[in-house]
């Protein structure tokens, strides 16, 4: 039988200790038929993504999705979700941090920063003061 994966156990899965993001999209599966859920059609928890927002800027965080459900694209189509939300909030960029993704989000448009550059609100969150590595690539998109 395959373990059930919730948010939290993806979260650490994925070495992601905090998430207080502003918005989180989870991403669940209830279909009878699907792999991806538990017997009887209970949700599973497939992925999710989240932002923080200080004013016109976004931190995006914790994208994470299942290791079953990463062939049906289902990171990309998180990451277009968060960022039509958060044009929707008045967000006019987006900063991530990834020790493992930069590939990734170089495919959907987001451009390696020296870390040193980010917004000077971004740049106070805790994810870049203490929860990611100095050698964490530091991203930026445009949502203009």
């Amino acid at each position: 039988m395959k373990s059930v994966a919730t948010p939290k156990s993806l979260l650490r899965t994925n070495a992601i200790t905090s998430c207080n993001s502003s918005f989180f999209l989870p991403v669940t599966r209830t279909s009878r038929s699907s792999p991806l859920s538990l017997p009887g059609g209970l949700p599973v928890f497939n992925g999710g993504v989240g932002f923080e927002q200080v004013g016109d800027v976004g931190l995006l965080r914790s994208l994470v999705v299942r290791r079953e459900a990463q062939a049906r694209k289902l990171g990309s189509s998180l990451v277009v979700e968060a960022e039509r939300l958060a044009r929707s909030v008045g967000i006019r960029e987006l900063v991530l941090l990834t020790q493992t993704a930069a590939d990734f989000f170089e495919r959907r448009g987001y451009a390696r920063i020296e870390r040193t550059t980010a917004p000077s609100a971004i740049a106070q969150s805790s994810e870049f003061r203490t929860l990611c590595p100095s050698t964490a690539t530091c991203m930026i998109k445009s949502l203009g």
